[in-house]
């Protein structure tokens, strides 16, 4: 039987996503979500065509025993003796991975050092990949770091304004994540605009619970919001964004907060559901305008997509051509009322949306939104699965190519 499928896995502190592709025709067999690990609600999800199969899952409720589960299910489903290799996404690279990696001792090694840059992630991902390593013995592992897109950025976008020193010795610089879901976005953006993406120069604004904007040249990221940790930025679902350090200083020295307090604060408690008092949820905002005016949703709102807008043009600086804009992720793909308040700030680059293309662009459709005299406007569901398969696939043909040729020589 011919192995062509990859499982890929996005394994987070308490929770594991998967999905059952084949990058060769980019068909999706299966998806799922083991949630609520190491509690005694802990269960697993897994979606096919035709049908839903829930489980618990049994003490110690964690990873490996999830993995397991969904793989009782991949025998029952006759999928499991498809499967080529595991793909895994993995946080942060560092400045070491820029490319997908074949996963050794070595590089768990490496990616647990890492752990000091994204101690939230990291740990959580390592986890997922000696999950796996247990259940699928014989099986190549590849990791695909979240960062690894935005490895290109110059030093004059990455460096901040502290003493050096602190990058040199700590490597403490701007990151930026969510680079599998800017390239692949990038990439459908280039066939629609029909040029190679090695010529697109696009602003892309991956909008959900996290959010970041990344300017993109000649194909490659050349500035992005996101920085040394996933609250840099515009404001998000429950994190700030960018705020003056001082306040920090003032929450500790005069409120009395201590430090892990803030971190709870900024990352948590404010944001959306900061801002609104309300949720964290774009729709739930949106509803409750809707329903009965609410001013501090409406501001909420207006903060969000004013600061989306401002870092948009911002972005303007690193490019000397601009082909579109591309709105994806959960809020960007769906909500109408957010594409429409962000580009309502952004007619100097000449972005205007025509209504009702942005109506019908929701759920699952991608397509232009804009009017037909202004600059292109898309909106692209993003698919950092299908990019994580395809990625494992091409790593491991190539170095089964590259072994090939060196023992025909």
């Amino acid at each position: 039987m011919h192995k062509q499928l990859i499982l890929v896995i996005n394994c987070g502190s308490s929770s594991l996503k998967f999905s059952l592709i084949n990058p060769t025709n980019s068909q999706t067999l299966l998806t799922g979500l083991a949630e609520q690990l190491f509690s005694e609600d802990a269960s697993i999800k897994i979606k096919l065509e035709n049908q839903t199969i829930t489980k618990d899952i049994l003490a110690p409720h964690n990873h490996k025993l999830g993995i397991e589960l969904l793989v009782e299910e991949l025998q029952q489903l006759g999928y499991d003796q498809q499967i080529f290799a595991i793909g895994h996404r993995v946080v942060h690279g560092g400045e070491k991975y820029n490319l997908p990696t074949l996963i050794t001792e070595e590089v768990k090694n490496t990616i647990s050092e890492l752990s000091r840059l994204a101690p939230l992630h990291n740990p959580a991902n390592l986890t997922g990949i000696e999950a796996c390593e247990a259940v699928f013995q014989n099986l190549p592992q590849v990791a695909i770091f979240d960062t690894a897109f935005h490895q290109s950025l110059p030093e004059k976008a990455f460096v901040y304004g502290l003493p050096y020193s602190f990058y040199q010795e700590h490597s403490i610089r701007r990151y930026g994540f969510h680079g599998t879901s800017h390239y692949f976005v990038a990439s459908q953006a280039a066939d629609i605009l029909n040029k190679p993406l090695e010529e697109c120069n696009l602003i892309s604004a991956h909008l959900g619970n996290g959010c970041s904007v990344t300017a993109i040249k000649n194909g490659k990221s050349v500035d992005t919001s996101l920085g040394f940790t996933p609250n840099e930025g515009v404001m998000m679902g429950t994190r700030s964004g960018d705020v003056d350090s001082g306040i920090i200083y003032y929450l500790v020295n005069q409120l009395g907060y201590s430090i892990e307090d803030v971190n709870k604060v900024l990352n948590s408690k404010s944001g959306l559901l900061g801002v609104s008092g309300i949720s964290n949820d774009c729709r739930t905002l949106e509803e409750s305008i809707t329903n009965k005016p609410n001013c501090r949703a409406t501001l909420a709102l207006n903060v969000f997509t004013y600061r989306i807008a401002k870092t948009i043009a911002s972005f303007s600086a690193s490019l000397t051509a601009l082909d579109a804009l591309v709105f994806t992720g959960g809020i960007g793909e769906n909500s109408m009322l957010v594409r429409t308040m962000i580009v309502s700030h952004l007619s100097l680059l000449n972005f205007h949306l025509d209504e009702e293309k942005n109506k019908s662009a929701r759920f699952g459709a991608t397509g232009i939104i804009s009017t037909n005299t202004a600059r292109p406007c898309f909106v692209i569901p993003t698919n950092e699965e299908f990019v994580i398969a395809q990625q494992t696939q091409h790593l491991l043909t190539n170095l089964k190519d590259t072994a090939n040729n060196l023992g025909a020589n």
